[in-house]
Formats: structure tokens, C-alpha cells, sequence
């Protein structure tokens, strides 16, 4: 039976009343089959990154500079629109790792931005998994969602920099009406749009007079209207991050402490984010994040097992 058609029973009294909210507001990220044309694990010790060129900066200057970077398994690409991490390498997993696991990929980056031009702003890069071009664009009828592991390094080993240094999100499309305009003609047209939720790691630096000690809190982006939502503290050491989407359009976030399957307590928001209703899930995919000027290096994240599966 389809999840959008399951329903559940509750009983009150001699009464039972059918509840279908119950199924869609807890799917937990990791529920049902891996996707195993998509994802990696990091064991292949001949795992590297080729940079083919200067990366891309579509969203500053327009300019794509195809061919764009790829990973030697094919399954991570370059970002058109912001460019990829300077720093894609695969190293030993950290200690506390997923068992067996005996390779994880660091993420880092220096020049974000447009390449040979320091913003001295904060600027990001983006490492995204191959995902539609493999297995399609994956409707939310089959209840899509995505897990990954991320480990977090001691924080006198952060950039010194408040403000957002990671992110990892959804790549997620629904349907819009605009109005369009021709000649004194005006008429709504239905318009694919693109959008993408996910968690932003913000850090506080006790470098700044405001914030007495270091701090990291994991944001939502976001609420209906597209802002950041103030979620959970974090710590240094391993986190378990997923997001399921559900066939009434809304996105789950989950988060846990530790490399464990994560579990319906995990569960932190549900939401519309943007006030859209999603429709397809495309993929997820890793932001970095720096100040650019040309010195500094961003935090080191390390990931592991990045995962999709479906319910249906």
C-alpha cells in the first residue's frame, strides 16, 4: 500500500477514528531500502578528486568554467553554481567511526568564491552527490530521505570566524505559479522551482567580545518563509544528520549525537520550508564555507557514508 494511503487506527473508547497525520509527520531518515546506485562509503583506497580547471562561480560572475570537477568514482560532482571545495581528500576515519569503516572523506576549502579574487566576505563551496542522473528524480510519493555522519573537529581547530562554516542539504523541486506579462496580457504560468533545505553548522568564536567560549549550534534552513531556526548545541566528535520528505510535501529534520541509526527521539523540526510543497527529491549535497581572503583555510569537516534511501 502506498504511505500516502496508509492509515492508522486509534481506538478511544468503542470508538476508532482513522489518523493518516500520524505516518507522514515521523518517517525517520534511514527507513526502507539504500539506494545503492548512489552514496559512498569511502573504502577505495584510489578514491581522488580531479579538478579539471579553474572551479566554477555561476552565482558571482556567470561563469561555469566547464569541465567542471568530478570524483574518480563518478559519484560527487562539481557545483555549477558555487564551484567545489579546494580540499576533497580521503583519510583515515576519525576515531568513534561507523565500525569497519576505515575511510571517510575531509572537506575543506581556502579560494571560495570567484577564482583569483579575494571578497574578504564569507563565501561558499559545494560538493554535491550524483543522484538524479543515476536513478531519476525520486517523487516524494516514495518517501526519499538521506543520512549522513559528520565529524566534527575540537573547536581551537575552527576557522576563528562567527557565523556559518558547513552545511548540508536537499536538493528539492515543486511546482509554482507566477504571473507573466505579454503585451497587456497577464496570465499565472506553473513554473518548476528548485529549492534547498538542509542544516547550516554555525560556530561562535569567544574571539569576539559577545560570545564568553566557543559554541556550535545546527540551524534549519528553514522555516516557511526560508529563515534559519535555532535547533540543537553541538559538540565536537561525530553526529548522525538526516532529512526524510514525506508524500504530503514537508521535510523532516533528525539529528543525533554519535554514529547510531537514528531513531524518532532524534527528530528536531517538520516543516514547509520556503512555504513549498515538495514534489521531487534530486539529490543532497555539502556546503563549505570560509572567509575568503585568500589566507584562510575553512574548518576541516570530515563525512562519512552519505546514504539515500526510499520507503516505496
Amino acid at each position: 500500500m502506498p504511505r500516502s494511503m496508509c492509515r492508522v487506527l486509534i481506538c478511544v473508547g468503542a470508538f476508532f477514528f482513522v489518523e493518516t497525520a500520524a505516518l507522514d509527520a515521523q518517517v525517520v531518515p534511514g527507513t526502507g531500502r539504500k539506494l545503492t546506485r548512489v552514496g559512498d562509503d569511502f573504502e577505495d583506497e584510489t578514491w581522488k578528486w580531479i579538478p579539471n580547471g579553474f572551479k566554477s562561480s555561476r552565482e558571482q560572475d556567470e561563469q561555469v568554467r566547464s569541465p567542471t570537477g568530478y570524483s574518480s568514482n563518478r559519484k560527487w560532482f562539481e557545483s555549477p553554481k558555487r564551484g567545489m571545495p579546494d580540499h576533497l581528500v580521503r583519510v583515515e576515519t576519525p576515531p568513534g567511526g561507523l565500525p569497519g569503516s576505515t575511510g571517510a572523506l575531509k572537506i575543506q576549502t581556502l579560494n571560495s568564491g570567484i577564482p583569483g579574487f579575494n571578497s574578504f566576505q564569507m563565501e561558499q563551496d559545494d560538493l554535491i552527490m550524483s543522484c538524479s542522473s543515476r536513478v531519476g528524480l525520486l517523487p516524494v510519493s516514495r518517501v526519499p530521505s538521506c543520512v549522513t555522519r559528520v565529524y566534527l573537529p575540537p573547536f581551537d581547530r575552527w576557522e576563528d570566524r562567527s557565523g556559518t562554516h558547513f552545511g548540508y542539504r536537499l536538493d528539492l523541486k515543486t511546482t509554482i505559479r507566477e504571473q507573466e506579462k505579454k503585451f497587456f496580457l497577464t496570465r499565472n504560468v506553473k513554473k518548476e522551482e528548485n529549492y534547498w533545505p538542509g542544516y547550516f553548522v554555525e560556530f561562535h568564536s569567544s574571539h569576539e567580545r559577545k560570545f564568553e567560549h566557543d559554541d556550535a549550534w545546527l540551524l534549519i534552513r528553514g522555516n516557511s518563509a526560508g529563515h534559519e531556526i535555532r535547533a540543537i548545541r553541538l559538540s565536537p566528535g561525530w553526529w548522525t544528520l538526516g532529512m526524510s520528505v514525506t508524500p504530503d510535501g514537508r521535510v523532516h529534520f533528525y539529528a543525533g549525537k554519535g554514529i547510531g541509526d537514528l531513531t524518532p527521539a532524534d527528530h528536531i523540526h517538520s516543516g514547509m520550508p520556503y512555504g513549498y510543497e515538495a514534489e521531487h527529491f534530486a539529490t543532497h549535497f555539502f556546503n563549505i564555507c570560509n572567509q575568503n581572503d585568500g589566507v584562510t583555510w575553512s574548518t576541516p569537516f570530515i563525512i562519512d557514508d552519505p546514504a539515500v534511501y526510499t520507503l516505496n
